[in-house]
């Protein structure tokens, strides 16, 4: 702790000052003071405050029972602001738990002094029910941030609606000044959303929420109605509607910075609909340098509506295997595409598709490749014309298939030439 503690204060001259010039006055009053480590007592609020700070809130609890002054300095209001409560059960989690005493303490001392606060929670049903009773304890908080995480499905899916309802209308009531809120993998629906709306929408800035099965596209759209400071919003696609952009894209709403799509398919051959570009066109005529991720995690049969028209994607990502002709389709009508991840394709050649990317993507900055197959000299070809702009490069070794230019130990020098610094391809772990 004290070798942090030294690197965090050398790293700024100025920081060193005001703590030696506040160390000296923690020094007895007396001209025999004798040393600063008989003085303890007397270091000033604001130097404990800093050391607190540095420190794991297991070490603060055992430091606030060395006198009352720094008891005193570990109830700060300072030091409460930011919080996370982890809450698991020992018999299904390897994560540490906050301790329960240390829980009724907040609520009883800190619970108006909470503005950054996040829940994490394993897949137990007893810890997600553990983390509403707080939220329903919160009626004197005034949040800024809330973040709901699960690290393990179902959690919080598995409780009554109501009951997670009642206690996260709670914090949406009384805080009156949210401008973060994650809840993925929640059941939040259509009328909380009204409730949040209501008493924070003049606040509310990032909302994440994919994976929310009782929200309807008419509340999502409430809120982006309402709320017009929204720059950043995440959801599954079947949320995403012509609507949705559009409102995203009126007047009075602010520019939006970050829109994250999630494309998930919950049963084989699921439908799914269309997105006009006329929509997409509005949206970025109103915000040109948004950034729009899309996640896919689809069956090949399932790609049939999307990559017809240009569409603005900038981040895109496949989890499962891709078809040769979906990526064709991303390199004519993804033009504005800066980071492209392949998952998986199979054993058909990509080099015309990714050729086909180089020239069309001109922002692209960013590749990976896993389970695919790309002969050496159409990679060498496309690294040269993307050229030093490829910032990241993550090719498997496997993906690579000699031909009668490059062998595998050519093609790391050549890739180097293009990219003006030394790059080799993963290699897969042996364990």
């Amino acid at each position: 702790m004290k070798r942090r503690l030294s690197r965090d204060i050398e790293g700024s001259s100025s920081s060193c000052e005001e703590l030696m010039e506040v160390c000296k006055r923690a020094r007895h009053p007396s001209e025999h003071s004798g040393d600063l480590a008989s003085n303890w007592a007397w270091i000033p609020q604001e130097v404990l405050l800093r050391i607190f700070q540095y420190l794991p809130l297991l070490d603060r609890a055992f430091a606030s029972q060395v006198c009352r002054g720094w008891n005193q300095a570990f109830h700060m209001p300072e030091l409460w602001r930011c919080f996370e409560f982890e809450l698991t059960q020992p018999a299904s989690s390897y994560l540490k738990a906050t301790h329960p005493d240390l829980i009724k303490q907040i609520i009883k001392r800190h619970s108006n002094h909470l503005q950054y606060v996040s829940f994490k929670v394993d897949s137990s049903t007893e810890s997600a029910e553990a983390a509403c009773d707080i939220l329903s304890q919160l009626v004197n908080c005034s949040l800024k941030t809330l973040g709901l995480i699960s690290t393990a499905r179902p959690s919080f899916m598995e409780l009554p609606k109501s009951h997670f309802i009642s206690a996260l209308t709670v914090v949406f009531v009384n805080s009156k000044s949210l401008s973060s809120l994650k809840i993925d993998d929640t059941p939040v629906d259509d009328p909380s959303l009204k409730v949040l709306v209501a008493n924070n929408s003049d606040t509310l800035k990032l909302l994440k929420m994919s994976s929310c099965p009782h929200v309807s596209p008419a509340g999502i759209l409430c809120v982006a109605d309402q709320c017009h400071g929204l720059r950043e919003l995440a959801l599954n696609y079947h949320l995403l509607s012509d609507e949705l952009l559009l409102a995203l894209s009126s007047e009075k709403h602010v520019h939006l910075e970050h829109l994250r799509i999630d494309v998930v398919s919950e049963n084989p051959g699921q439908q799914f609909h269309t997105i006009k570009k006329s929509s997409w066109d509005a949206m970025v005529r109103h915000s040109p340098k948004f950034n729009l991720v899309m996640y896919f995690f689809l069956y090949e049969e399932e790609f049939g509506p999307f990559f017809r028209d240009e569409i603005p994607v900038t981040h895109l990502y496949f989890g499962r295997s891709v078809s040769k002709d979906v990526l064709g389709r991303v390199g004519m009508n993804c033009p504005r595409l800066v980071e492209l991840v392949v998952c998986a394709n199979g054993l058909r050649p990509l080099d015309e598709e990714l050729i086909r990317i180089a020239e069309r993507c001109k922002q692209l900055s960013a590749i990976g490749l896993g389970e695919c197959e790309v002969s050496c000299s159409a990679f060498v070809e496309f690294v040269k014309m993307c050229g030093r702009r490829l910032s990241q490069l993550s090719i498997m070794e496997e993906v690579l298939i000699p031909d009668h230019k490059y062998s595998l130990d050519e093609i790391h020098w050549e890739v180097s030439k293009h990219l003006g610094r030394v790059w080799f391809p993963d290699m897969m772990p042996t364990w």
